[in-house]
């Protein structure tokens, strides 16, 4: 990522800052670590452009932020208020959504649901005060120049005393790099969504399958999947060698370098900034303890392993007391490549790289149909076996929305039954199929992460370190589906894609409302609502009132997962698959919270009425759906 001459320039600055200390790029990242270029204060000028870049030793071109990839690290202070004024000298529309961040609604940085975006040649200015710390980050939501490295880290320091304790830092954003034009890559994957998935089952498998399980099973097995048109590797629509994958613009070559004199506590920031992946991360031989998820601490929690959505965040602590090198690794969920850092006590040591491991396959679990548990043992299915069917319920395109609040409760009065809504999904072109049987997963921590022998990481093991702010329970519940016809990559909620959203989702400001997905794909997506955190119930320990928050959750085949949210922010919101090309697929809606009644008219700010979504232009929002003839071309 960084030439000869800017290399010196940043080592120059370092040196300089450190005296006779340690480098730069070996000191912490608030204090200029070279691997990220560091902004620190309370005034940005962001500029977003094209520029060359290196990666894996291969030139290439990105759109990012300030010539670097990943973007800028932008460090600030919780509760100042940030004024990051935004240039654009590319040829097509640009935004930055801070994700994450709870900001104003028009401030969030979404092209056609919250502001119009950034034109070319023009300067947005983005004010907010923001009342959290952690780490957070930033990224493009204007077509997919995510993918191409518009992306990058944000550290909100607390205003007051830190409750986590350590010696040094290092921020890790992970990515994942494609040397080809994202276009390009999505075309290819709306004409055959198995292009660039190569880690299907071969002979070799077949043949090991039969001698483990034998030849009648193993056939059994093939001609299920085979019945079904389905695999069960599909596990990642994109993997290597299409993509590179990176930790701060470098790959496993590059040899990310982080330093560390044995006993110290060494905290990693983790950021899961890729387009597409889903890591698995580990260092082998050291153990993580996890102190915040989603930028919110959480009681902390020893672990060996575990899963990181695209957008999801982890910061860990690590206190290597052997002189050695440590292996950083982020290997990606269909283990078809990794990137590899290391930690070591002196400058340019490389760890020992470990060897991929085997591929996961997918189960009948991740279809919502658990034979095993029923009884039935491993079941041949018939091509004309029927598709699931979903409880009857209310069809969204007829709901009232309007009329929802005759069902609320008051949002300060006592608790009441709660009321559930629930789209009729039916199966289609673009629904091919409903899980039978979806059931909660939370104690699960991963596909192919149920047997690697050591301690992994499941959602149902986190508890937040301050009390839940709001513990109200839910007066009323939406049920989304996760949907898709993933052999013609089509992906949607409730079977329709964004660009055929006529209304929004709504919640009321001040109501406490119950959302619960079902994914009814055969895919895991990390789920992502702006502007509000969602407290992840965990049955069993609602009455803790130390539930985690987060702002993104990973959503496992056949799962069924609920999470409570305080509608407490006013404004249009984004809600969609942090997957870059299922949410550019469709798989978005937007939530609108409608201000109580009885508030003051909303405050505008920049002058952006809220959008009526039933007239909303969804051609303009950039979000990349592409139609039969962008196809041919």
């Amino acid at each position: 990522m960084f030439n000869r001459r800017r290399f010196l320039r940043y080592a120059a600055t370092g040196l300089a800052a450190a005296g006779a200390g340690i480098p730069a790029w070996a000191r912490s990242a608030s204090e200029g670590n070279l691997g990220i270029p560091a902004l620190q204060g309370n005034r940005f000028d962001l500029t977003v452009g094209k520029f060359p870049v290196r990666i894996n030793g291969r030139a290439s071109e990105a759109i990012g932020v300030n010539g670097s990839v990943p973007a800028p690290l932008l460090r600030f202070r919780e509760g100042e208020e940030v004024t990051l004024n935004v240039t654009n000298t590319l040829e097509t529309d640009t935004s930055i959504h801070w994700h994450g961040l709870l900001v104003p609604f028009q401030m969030d940085g979404v092209p056609g649901v919250s502001f119009p975006g950034i034109r070319p040649g023009q300067t947005f200015s983005y004010k907010y005060a923001v009342p959290q710390n952690g780490t957070y980050w930033y990224h493009s939501h204007s077509g997919l120049q995510e993918q191409v490295g518009h992306y990058g880290p944000i550290i909100i320091d607390p205003k007051g005393a830190d409750p986590v304790g350590y010696d040094r830092e290092y921020v890790l954003v992970l990515g994942d790099w494609t040397f080809g034009d994202p276009d390009r890559l999505f075309a290819k994957l709306k004409k055959h969504s198995d292009s660039q998935n190569f880690q299907q089952r071969t002979v070799g498998d077949f043949l090991r399958d039969a001698e483990k399980q034998g030849l009648g099973a193993a056939l059994d097995d093939r001609a299920m999947w085979g019945a079904m048109r389905m695999s069960p590797r599909d596990l990642a629509d994109v993997g290597a060698p299409t993509y590179t994958y990176l930790v701060n613009g470098r790959s496993t070559a590059d040899n990310f370098n982080m330093v560390f004199t044995p006993g110290e506590r060494v905290r990693l920031r983790i950021i899961n900034a890729s387009a597409m992946t889903l890591f698995n991360v580990r260092l082998p031989s050291l153990p993580m303890t996890i102190v915040q998820a989603d930028g919110l601490h959480v009681q902390p929690l020893e672990v060996d392993e575990f899963q990181i959505g695209v957008a999801e965040t982890y910061d860990v602590i690590v206190t290597p007391q052997a002189a050695e090198a440590f292996a950083f690794v982020a290997e990606s969920i269909d283990r078809s490549g990794q990137v590899v850092a290391t930690l070591g006590p002196r400058p340019g040591m490389r760890a020992v790289i470990p060897a991929l491991r085997p591929v996961p396959t997918l189960t009948m679990m991740d279809m919502g149909m658990d034979h095993a548990a029923m009884g039935h043992g491993s079941m041949a299915m018939d091509a004309e076996m029927p598709a699931a069917t979903a409880p009857a319920a209310m069809d969204h395109s007829k709901m009232d929305h309007a009329a929802m609040g005759h069902a609320m409760p008051d949002p300060q009065g006592p608790a009441v039954q709660m009321v559930s809504m629930e789209a009729a999904i039916e199966t289609g072109p673009g629904v091919a199929n409903l899980a039978a049987m979806p059931m909660s997963r939370l104690d699960e921590p991963g596909i192919g992460l149920a047997d690697v022998g050591h301690r992994t990481l499941t959602y149902s093991q986190l508890r937040s370190l301050d009390p839940n702010p709001d513990t109200r329970a839910p007066g009323r519940e939406i049920v989304v589906h996760l949907t898709s016809n993933m052999e013609r990559y089509m992906w949607s909620f409730d079977g329709v894609k964004f660009s055929e959203v006529t209304k929004a989702i709504q919640f009321h400001e001040g109501e406490r409302v119950r959302l619960t997905l079902i994914n009814d794909t055969m895919m895991p997506h990390p789920i992502h609502l702006h502007g509000m955190f969602f407290d992840l119930v965990i049955p069993g320990a609602e009455a803790s009132g130390h539930l985690p928050r987060k702002h993104t959750v990973i959503v496992k085949p056949a799962e069924r997962l609920s999470v409570d949210i305080s509608a407490d922010h006013v404004g249009d919101w984004a809600f969609h698959c942090h997957l870059l090309f299922h949410m550019a697929a469709g798989m978005m809606q937007v939530v609108t919270v409608m201000p109580s009644p009885a508030a003051a008219p909303l405050d505008t700010h920049q002058g952006h009425e809220m959008m009526d979504h039933s007239t909303m232009d969804h051609s303009a929002m950039n979000h990349g759906e592409m139609d039969e003839e962008d196809m041919k071309r």
